[in-house]
């Protein structure tokens, strides 16, 4: 007589509460908490700098609220995802990316202060599929690198070229929007999984000439639209015209210098009230921190980003796997130089453009693959030994 296999018992909730309990214990724990304070601090920078026009005083802040809720499940459930799995769908992550990116300048795709790189989808909601395309691009260019030529712990040159093609590909469709920040990040992406994986230094020093070439080309074709090149004129000179090229500069660093050392606490800022500073709430972030919170709330900014940046070094050094180790060390140089550069563009020290403050700022798209990749670090973590 054939007798059927029972089937195998379903874990309780109470099991599946636990696991999910064990499962956070073995996170990164400081990193988490950078992170969530992070999220609680831009929640309090958004509500101040839209509470006098936004509607209802507090709707984008329930927004952003929503928008770190959801993005807090999607780093969780990149966190109980083994990294090494992501290898396999690695290219499946990378071709939706690529569409998402072709469907932008087709028809579906709008244009917002100057970038024709977003997706509406209606109720006043958004997409910006750049955003991901960084994810897609860390994953596959840790893919294609991860395997060593034999004998070396070095990618074979092979692989190099392939992963280059994948990125100029990729930052030739982000260039059409055109989005010269996020073109950046993925330079840097590139620029970042190449160095990690050992490459030799003649790939490294190609690279080198290849980007200055391009950055000489780009300023000299005329590729660049006329608000970029205007961007980087008031980056050279903000003084020259306060009152045009040079306004957010000016009023950027008018906003910074007013907090001083302890600010002029929260709800209390002139310049955040009065909306002297155009897109406060997203990419010019940092300036309600330094006006409201001063110098102290700043650094302490800058040092909770930090404390993300060293545990993902971290995070990237201890992996055994050379798909974990290459996967985060993109991500630490993908979220340190858009920081960087966010920050630096407040502070005069960089030509703006339009890169929000990871964890910061208020976006959708940018919350959900920042915290996307701070889900994938944290699954890194959580398996960075093979046994």
């Amino acid at each position: 007589m054939n007798r059927v296999a029972a089937a195998p018992p379903r874990a309780s909730l109470a099991g599946r509460t636990v696991a999910a309990v064990a499962a956070v214990g073995r996170m990164d724990g400081l990193m988490l908490v950078a992170v969530a304070a992070l999220g609680v601090i831009g929640t309090m920078l958004v509500w101040s700098s839209t509470r006098t026009w936004a509607a209802g005083s507090t709707g984008l802040v329930k927004k952003h609220i929503l928008n770190l809720v959801i993005g807090a499940v999607l780093a969780g459930t990149a966190a109980m995802l083994d990294h090494r799995t992501l290898r396999t769908f690695a290219p499946l992550v990378y071709g939706v990316t690529l569409i998402g990116l072709l469907l932008v300048i087709t028809p579906l795709g709008s244009t917002v202060n100057g970038a024709h790189s977003w997706i509406m989808l209606g109720g006043g909601f958004a997409f910006q599929p750049s955003e991901f395309a960084k994810l897609g691009l860390v994953l596959m260019l840790a893919m294609l690198l991860a395997q060593p030529a034999r004998g070396t712990d070095r990618p074979r040159s092979f692989d190099v070229v392939i992963a280059l093609v994948v990125a100029v590909f990729t930052m030739g469709l982000v260039m059409l929007q055109p989005d010269l920040g996020t073109t950046m990040v993925i330079g840097v992406i590139t620029a970042g999984a190449i160095v990690v994986a050992g490459a030799r230094k003649r790939w490294i020093g190609g690279l080198t000439l290849v980007v200055v070439g391009a950055g000489v080309a780009v300023w000299f074709l005329d590729i660049l639209e006329p608000y970029q090149i205007a961007r980087f004129t008031a980056f050279l000179n903000p003084a020259s015209d306060p009152r045009g090229v040079g306004y957010n500069s000016t009023q950027s660093l008018i906003a910074i210098g007013s907090g001083e050392v302890f600010g002029k606490g929260l709800f209390g800022g002139g310049q955040t009230t009065g909306r002297f500073v155009p897109e406060q709430h997203t990419d010019f972030i940092f300036t309600v921190a330094g006006e409201e919170f001063g110098f102290l709330g700043s650094v302490t900014v800058v040092a909770l980003l930090g404390v993300i940046l060293l545990r993902g070094v971290r995070i990237a050094r201890e992996c055994e796997d050379r798909f974990g180790t290459l996967a985060a060390g993109s991500i630490v140089c993908w979220l340190a130089f858009q920081s960087f550069v966010n920050i630096g563009m407040t502070v005069g020290i960089m030509p703006i453009t339009g890169l929000p403050l990871p964890f910061v700022s208020y976006g959708g798209t940018a919350t959900f693959a920042n915290m996307i990749a701070f889900g994938i670090l944290q699954a890194i973590h959580m398996r960075r030994q093979s046994f």
